[in-house]
């Protein structure tokens, strides 16, 4: 199982950004998928997730502000970000699990395929 993510970068605050999270080795149509963060000194933080039986899950840090969704015919999971905030640099994960759904979607510990990550800052 391969994950990598793409699209980060520096943003003015306000801005927007789209992370990709392409993958190889596991079918996300399937899967359950999740987007995390970890900002220098903090843990890592559940941002949204997806999968076939909850749909989505949002923490409330990022609920109409950010938005998970997936491409099945490219295999490939997508981060919109908008309305960015300086709290929000951080680097984002990509992760999976081969099960349908998870217990707790935006919890690390259910998730055993992890990205490289991908460093967003969102800075003047």
């Amino acid at each position: 199982v391969q994950l990598v993510e793409s699209g980060g970068g520096l943003v003015q605050p306000g801005g927007s950004l789209r992370l990709s999270c392409a993958a190889s080795g596991l079918t996300i149509s399937r899967d359950s998928m999740a987007w995390f963060r970890q900002a220098p000194g903090k843990e890592r933080e559940g941002l949204a997730s997806i999968d076939r039986v909850r749909g989505t899950t949002y923490a409330d840090s990022v609920k109409g502000r950010f938005t998970i969704s997936k491409d099945d015919a490219k295999n490939t999971l997508y981060l919109q970000m908008n309305s960015l905030k300086s709290e929000d640099t951080a680097v984002y994960y990509c992760a999976a699990d081969r099960r349908l759904w998870v217990r707790s979607p935006l919890r690390r510990d259910d998730y055993n395929y992890w990205g490289q990550g991908a460093q967003v800052t969102v800075s003047s």
